[in-house]
């Protein structure tokens, strides 16, 4: 059974992922828990201390789910459609990528938090260079560029899908969007010699 700290990380992260940081308070997070803002404090001082812990699991859970695509398939192609699939998992919860949310509130959120968001990011454009490095090599997949520019162009791309299809409730184009940043990602064609 999850315990009070738990509780108040998942009611937490719900709100920033449906309404964004600066627009939940202690008040409203204490309520949904059935706590006093007090005992609310006790588990994380301040707000900031919050958002940071937040992110910290957020990250934690992102990257065992990373993981897990790992374990699942060898694939580089079928990597990046898990990927793809992740963010799409979140939206259909009528939820947005909490990192991607904090994002749009960078001006205001505390340094810590800022520079937590900016380690996710860099964390998945780390795996997607090496998934899209590895295809590459391993002459599965073809693309333009080097595998950098792509992992930061797939992240980018997929946040801001994510942000339209959110705005607009019309989640398809989500899906649409991101069939064709996959196709961007070619199956490596087999030269005529066989080689």
């Amino acid at each position: 059974m999850a315990g009070t700290s738990d509780k108040i990380l998942n009611v937490a992260e719900k709100l920033v992922q449906s309404r964004g940081f600066n627009a939940f308070s202690y008040e409203d997070v204490s309520k949904a828990v059935g706590i006093r803002k007090a005992s609310l404090h006790y588990h994380f001082a301040t707000k900031a201390d919050l958002g940071v812990a937040l992110i910290g699991r957020y990250r934690e859970n992102f990257l065992d789910a990373l993981g897990g695509i790992e374990e699942a398939t060898s694939d580089s192609r079928r990597r990046l459609q898990r990927y793809a699939e992740l963010y799409g998992t979140v939206l259909r919860k009528k939820r947005m990528c909490m990192c991607g949310m904090l994002a749009t509130d960078a001006a205001t959120l505390p340094k810590a938090m800022r520079d937590s968001v900016t380690v996710f990011f860099d964390e998945n454009a780390a795996w997607l260079a090496r998934v899209l490095e590895d295809g590459r090599k391993r002459k599965e997949i073809d693309f333009d560029g080097a595998a950098q520019a792509m992992a930061s162009f797939f992240v980018s791309s997929l946040e801001g899908a994510m942000l339209v299809a959110y705005g607009s409730g019309r989640y398809g184009t989500f899906d649409a969007a991101a069939e064709r940043l996959l196709a961007t990602v070619r199956p490596r064609k087999k030269a005529r010699d066989g080689r």
